[in-house]
């Protein structure tokens, strides 16, 4: 669905990201892992068309299902966003609009890609069902809800809006371990249900190893390795992969997993 092909990502010259290739299929999960500033999330915002507005250079090829999306016009992005590719974004919260309830956010979303009335709110409810969020949420403001429940309503809008391929940027990292399994079991059953292709960013190869059929290692902007997670996680050809694999916390002899 998402071929990514000699991606350069800079600003002012600096690049940022450099991703030789990166395919991702229908029903597909792939990891991408590194250290804080790897060039991970750049990466993720190139593939969404934001890295632009930024203030970004990007150079090289983005595809979805074969169309060319570097070089897509702000009407056709606007078209794509959400309704083809959505984000979830590291912090839910802080990139929802603060002064508008949920519920009208929800729905507010929804008619900008045409879908309004009964079948908006009928998506808005099944969407809900499917995270496990009770409607009655909908009426309150962005900071009147946990993290684990901001996460999972940013999921919620994907779901409605029947988005093909999900990027979540480290949708886990600010979550304690019971919501955090939580969000995993749930991006695990929209894969099964819905056959939503993700790329999963995290620093966290824990959470990589249990989710992804795929993982992807960055550093200083650069790929590093690549292959199946059980490849990559139990025989890591390149130091900087075994020193992130050695930063896994132990429990006597074993590796959490």
């Amino acid at each position: 669905m998402i071929a990514v092909r000699d991606l350069e990502v800079a600003y002012a010259g600096n690049v940022v990201a450099r991703v030789p290739s990166l395919d991702l299929t229908r029903g597909e999960i792939v990891g991408l892992a590194g250290e804080s500033g790897s060039g991970k999330s750049q990466t993720a915002l190139a593939v969404l068309g934001l890295s632009r507005s930024l203030g970004a250079s990007v150079s090289g090829s983005i595809a979805l299902d074969g169309e060319e999306l570097l070089g897509a016009t702000e009407a056709r992005w606007r078209e794509l966003r959400g309704r083809r590719i959505a984000m979830v974004m590291q912090s839910p919260r802080g990139s929802l609009n603060p002064t508008l309830r949920l519920g009208k956010y929800f729905l507010r979303t929804l008619g900008l890609h045409g879908i309004e009335g009964d079948e908006a709110r009928r998506r808005m409810e099944d969407a809900l069902a499917d995270v496990s969020l009770e409607t009655s949420l909908l009426s309150r403001y962005p900071h009147q809800v946990s993290g684990g429940q901001a996460q999972r309503f940013a999921i919620a809008l994907a779901v409605a809006l029947r988005a093909d391929v999900l990027l979540c940027d480290e949708p886990t990292s600010a979550l304690d371990v019971t919501v955090q399994a939580q969000v995993v079991a749930l991006l695990k059953r929209l894969r099964e249900e819905h056959g939503t292709a993700m790329l999963f960013i995290s620093h966290d190869l824990a959470v990589i190893g249990d989710l992804a059929d795929r993982v992807v290692v960055m550093r200083d902007g650069r790929v590093i390795e690549e292959g199946a997670v059980a490849d990559v996680l139990h025989t890591p050809s390149d130091d900087y992969t075994r020193a992130l694999l050695d930063a896994v916390p132990v429990i006597g002899e074993k590796r959490i997993a």
